[in-house]
């Protein structure tokens, strides 16, 4: 772990990316995106210009080489302007590059890769369903196999699909063999996200707003066998896909999101505190505002080092089940912690949608939950740590 400087090009890949989002994402624009429910289709081919696509794609097939520790950085700094950018991006380099490269067969690999390092293939999760949350492994959207295995054909309905309206592909999670086994009667699929059979369902939130969240329903909609991911044959291996070292990429990439929007809940807190005068003074000089901006600051502080740590474990190719769920699972509950305090540093202008601060509390709340509870992040690291039950 870089306990001194981070290497050159991560420094340089910051201020860039810190230049980009002042430029081309400042508060006017965010506030137009965020009353839209949207995020800039031109902006993100400016950003996906500057290659940071392919740093979770191997060179081989057009990306940089995986350099996960530079991708976390990369979503840290595109959060500090919200999730306008930093969504859309996970949803290609992270969604994509990240379970292409880690399953997808090789015929996968060469033909959407080299697209998804130049930022040209957008990927959505087909995870949750309206009675399945967490426990996964007992999802009820089936498929199975027709014309002597060619085809794979899908019933069911999923939940909370970010951006199944824009994405080319759902990454679609499906009992394939119900009278199997536990754990070896699952498969993912790649579903165009406007197959035939496909309908979809808008839900409401207010949190992750860079995009609309689906119900989306699977009619009978049939797909190549060459869709599984892995190939036809990682057909019942899609556990493996799931919850492997994707897993803990998913943990870590929750974690940069959470992080970057509670440092920048500091940052406006900080710059606030020290432009607002009552009582004859900034009220960055009250000392009861001074500690609660110091205390952030702390806080965000270990955050960060429990953030790439684990970044720097995955990067390092090392086991980091453990500190993936303590990074997820502490980032998660601090940032809420943090974007209380500084929300109420802003005071009636932390309610404001002038500010950017209302709409980073509303992502802040819900970060504990997305990408796995903390609650089940607990449950992990208890297992990992061999705590009897």
């Amino acid at each position: 772990m870089y306990f001194a400087d981070e290497p050159e090009h991560v420094i340089q890949l910051r201020d860039t990316l810190g230049r980009f989002t002042e430029n081309e994402a400042p508060r006017e624009k965010r506030r137009e995106w965020q009353a839209a429910q949207t995020w800039p289709r031109d902006v993100f081919a400016k950003l996906a210009d500057l290659g940071v696509c392919g740093l979770t794609v191997p060179e081989e097939f057009g990306g940089l080489g995986q350099d996960w520790y530079a991708a976390t950085a990369v979503i840290e700094e595109l959060c500090r302007g919200g999730l306008f950018l930093a969504g859309p991006f996970i949803q290609c380099a992270f969604y994509g590059g990240g379970n292409i490269s880690e399953t997808g067969s090789p015929e996968q690999k060469a033909t959407l890769l080299p697209k998804v390092a130049a930022g040209e293939l957008l990927f959505a999760y087909g995870l949750s369903e309206p009675d399945i949350g967490g426990d996964l492994a007992s999802v009820k959207t089936r498929a199975h196999l027709e014309d002597n295995g060619d085809v794979v054909v899908i019933n069911g309905v999923k939940r909370w699909c970010t951006g199944a309206d824009w994405a080319d592909f759902i990454l679609c999670f499906v009992n394939s063999d119900p009278d199997g086994e536990r754990y070896k009667n699952l498969s993912m699929v790649l579903v165009p996200s406007h197959a035939a059979g496909i309908t979809r369902e808008v839900l409401s939130h207010q949190n992750l707003i860079y995009s609309h969240s689906f119900d989306v329903y699977f009619d009978d909609v049939r797909v190549p066998a060459e869709n599984i991911l892995g190939g036809p044959q990682a057909w019942n291996d899609g556990w493996r896909a799931l919850a492997g070292r994707s897993l803990d990429v998913e943990k870590v990439e929750v974690a940069a999101m959470n992080f970057g929007l509670a440092q920048s809940a500091v940052e406006e807190a900080w710059e606030y505190a020290q432009q607002r005068h009552q009582f004859g003074k900034p009220i960055s000089g009250h000392q009861a505002v001074r500690h609660e901006l110091v205390q952030a600051r702390t806080q965000l502080e270990a955050c960060r080092h429990l953030l790439y740590h684990a970044a720097w474990l995955i990067d390092q190719g090392r086991p980091a089940s453990v500190e993936t769920s303590m990074a997820k699972l502490f980032i998660g509950e601090t940032g809420v912690t943090i974007g209380v305090a500084c929300q109420r540093i802003l005071g009636a202008y932390g309610m404001s949608e002038e500010f950017g601060m209302a709409q980073t509390m509303r992502d802040l709340l819900g970060m504990p939950i997305v990408g796995g509870s903390s609650n089940m992040q607990k449950n992990n690291i208890a297992n990992r740590l061999g705590l009897v039950q």
